[in-house]
């Protein structure tokens, strides 16, 4: 068996510690080196997990034994460090999303044809056994022909929220829940039903506390074959993660207990997995088992192989822009009152936003 690819964690806040247990249940990637511009917080993760840490990136940047750096650094760091890691010639994973912007995450996607190296995001929903086990039946045809999907991801973060946490300011979540958790639901539905042509959003602001940001929001994806999706997120209620895909044949519904998300090998333990063909009413659904699954360790060693090989993989920065392209799209139909937004005008005027700045750089 070939030795475990070495790679390096940057950002070492929750999510690092999730994705660090996650790497260690792995004989296929191993965590060597973790940074944060935080003195307390190198400590603290080094003491927890038992992985050095380093006083600056640059120290483990230079390190050859690593191949690649993890980032789970905010949204809108995605862009700076990415690009520092890959002009060190080391592979990138990102954390979703890509970015905070479009024109940020197409120019991550552009920094692995710039520098030689592949880029990884984090869209993990797609991994989890429930998930992959409907997209197998949607292309046996067992379904027939796919016209509606639907998906909710919600949780209470809106409830919590004070002007101390980062996700309180539109600028750093813009949407609030549409930037935090449709976007794995975009991503989702991008899977599930191929290419998305349109948007149309709407969204509300609910919670007491007073933040800046909406804390609800209902979208509505039109995609290029004309099925419809919908993808709704509320930020003041108990935690749901479900999807269910409609088809002429027959729906499926998949849900999980949120409680267990960082948990990932928890989560066939609870999920609610059924599926209803033809005619057949309520009572005649065939209940399914989940596989065990771990998305986190499965996402991982995606990246793993990609920094062993130089291919990318599925989760590459083309994948992560769409999800990204879907929530700017619902952004802009919100400031218009819920108009339908198409993607291709998100991604052309992003591109020329990016070739402004380029030329005025130059």
């Amino acid at each position: 068996m070939a030795e475990p690819v070495k790679v390096g964690i940057v950002g070492l806040g929750r999510w690092a510690r999730v994705l660090t247990r996650a790497a260690q249940k792995s004989n296929t990637i191993q965590i060597v080196g973790a940074y944060s511009r935080s003195e307390e917080k190198r400590a603290a993760f080094e003491k927890e997990t038992g992985i050095p840490a380093v006083s600056d990136l640059q120290s483990m940047l230079a390190n050859p034994e690593i191949k690649g750096c993890i980032l789970t650094v905010p949204n809108e760091q995605h862009l700076p460090v990415a690009e520092e890691v890959a002009r060190a010639g080391k592979h990138v994973y990102t954390e979703k999303p890509i970015a905070a912007t479009l024109e940020d995450g197409l120019q991550i996607a552009a920094l692995a044809e710039r520098y030689g190296v592949t880029v990884t995001v984090g869209h993990s929903a797609r991994l989890m056994a429930g998930i992959r086990e409907m997209r197998r039946r949607i292309d046996s045809g067992e379904l027939g022909r796919v016209a509606f999907i639907e998906a909710n991801f919600s949780n209470e973060r809106a409830l919590e929220l004070t002007p101390q946490t980062w996700r309180w300011y539109r600028h750093r979540a813009p949407g609030g829940p549409l930037s935090q958790l449709a976007i794995h639901m975009f991503d989702l539905c991008y899977y599930l039903g191929g290419e998305i042509a349109q948007a149309s959003s709407t969204a509300s602001k609910l919670s007491p506390v007073g933040a800046e940001v909406d804390d609800q929001s209902m979208t509505v994806l039109k995609f290029k074959d004309g099925k419809l999706g919908y993808v709704g997120s509320c930020w003041t209620s108990p935690g749901i993660f479900s999807v269910r895909v409609f088809g002429s044949k027959g729906l499926m519904h998949y849900e999980i207990d949120f409680g267990v998300w960082d948990t990932p090998e928890k989560i066939h333990e609870s999920s609610a997995f059924y599926i209803q063909r033809g005619k057949d009413g309520y009572g005649k659904r065939e209940v399914l088992a989940e596989p065990v699954s771990d998305m986190f360790q499965a996402e991982l060693e995606m990246f793993a192989n990609s920094c062993r090989t130089g291919e990318r993989s599925e989760l590459d920065a083309e994948n992560g822009n769409v999800a990204v392209a879907c929530l700017y799209a619902a952004l802009s139909s919100i400031e218009k009152n819920g108009q339908l937004v198409n993607l291709d005008e998100v991604y052309r005027d992003a591109r020329n936003r990016v070739a402004e700045k380029s030329r005025n750089v130059a």
